[in-house]
């Protein structure tokens, strides 16, 4: 969550150019000679293609956006089946169920990312995409995963939203399937207060994605918006030069924010190693880990909670788990489903889970003093 924690001069001084180089034009397109040909959004998405060393980069209006844009240009239509898991963020069902899709949902297993064996049972000859996502930074078992996917011929999507800068066996987490999708929401690595981005390496994906998301403009070069081409219809999904200038101040900022939180992850991590009673979350690459979450295992649900209750009186909190699984489990969701009840094995990994945020400003005393707090919550459960 660290990317709201370095907001300052820079930013500021990113925004203020565009009304002291580019007569204050916000838009991410047009109004060319009156903002100096100066392209905020264009350059963020170029920097970040960079970055990742994909091809492609889109950059939106929110990761929920992003997830639909991608689902769109792979064809996704109503009768579809789109396989995710139970343990994400809401908004990876919801784009499903927007498209009129039908969501089917994969238990999680002790990497609290999509158990590749509850996978392979799930699909039909009506699925389409397979969306893993990599939760708190985590990598999912991507080569277990793509070797399913591509003996059925079924595209992969990575809900990368919580794992900018994660990596899998040397790539970024979200450069490996046939695309992928990050947040830059105010709870990010980075964030640009609400942003979303599209990575591919596919060009035919990526133009489709990038014209439905600018009601279907081809962006033809040299060519007036309104004389631009078009040769479908899409919907309005664009960023303005505001998150441009944000975002290429945060990026600069990134290598710092990742090797800050797994630095302090890993002094915090160390310390609980003897805690009898707690168990880590599997991590498929250690090394990939952006660090900004340290999850464990309690005995019970029970404890879980009592764990919570604990830690909140000591004056910290956790981070989704035990208190935010509302939002975040697909057993919690009767608004979406008739029945909760049918993910056993994630119901009883997550409710046990226990979620320690890690922040890229701590301080010595402050790590010591959350190091103390969760042996001392531990030691009462």
């Amino acid at each position: 969550m660290p990317g709201w924690e370095l907001l300052g001069k820079e930013e500021k001084e990113a925004v203020d150019e565009i009304f002291d180089k580019s007569n204050g034009v916000l838009c991410r397109y047009g109004l060319d000679q009156r903002r100096n040909n100066i392209f905020r959004v264009k350059e963020f998405e170029k920097t970040l293609a960079q970055k990742l060393g994909v091809k492609h980069c889109l950059f939106v209006c929110n990761g929920t956006a992003a997830l639909k844009i991608a689902l769109v240009a792979m064809g996704v239509k109503a009768g579809d089946e789109v396989i995710t898991q139970s343990f994400t963020f809401v908004a990876t069902a919801e784009v499903v169920l927007e498209l009129g899709a039908k969501l089917v949902i994969t238990e999680v297993d002790e990497s609290l990312n999509m158990d590749p064996q509850d996978l392979k049972q799930k699909i039909t000859y009506k699925t389409k995409v397979i969306i893993p996502v990599h939760m708190s930074g985590v990598a999912a078992k991507m080569d277990e995963i793509l070797e399913i996917a591509k003996e059925k011929n079924i595209h992969v999507l990575e809900d990368s939203c919580q794992a900018l800068g994660g990596k899998y066996k040397g790539k970024y987490l979200g450069t490996i399937g046939d695309a992928g999708v990050y947040s830059l929401d105010i709870g990010k690595i980075i964030t640009t207060g609400e942003g979303g981005v599209l990575v591919t390496n596919d060009d035919s994906l990526y133009l489709q994605a990038k014209e439905y998301s600018d009601h279907g403009h081809q962006d033809k070069m040299g060519v007036p918006r309104g004389e631009d081409t078009h040769s479908s219809w899409g919907f309005n999904y664009k960023v303005t030069e505001l998150q441009g200038a944000v975002g290429l101040a945060q990026l600069k900022k990134i290598d710092y924010i990742l090797q800050a939180q797994k630095k302090n992850k890993k002094i915090i991590k160390e310390a609980l190693q003897n805690i009898n009673g707690i168990e880590f979350r599997q991590l498929p690459d250690s090394e990939g880990d952006a660090g900004d979450t340290l999850i464990f295992f309690v005995e019970n649900k029970e404890k879980a909670s009592e764990f919570a209750k604990k830690f909140k009186e000591k004056g910290f909190g956790t981070k989704n788990l035990p208190d935010a699984l509302n939002w975040h489990f697909a057993g919690d969701w009767s608004h979406i489903f008739p029945r909760v009840d049918i993910w056993p094995k994630s119901e009883e990994i997550l409710r046990k889970a226990i979620a320690i945020p890690v922040m890229v400003n701590m301080n010595d005393e402050q790590i010591n003093n959350i190091i103390k707090a969760i042996k001392e919550a531990a030691e009462k459960i």
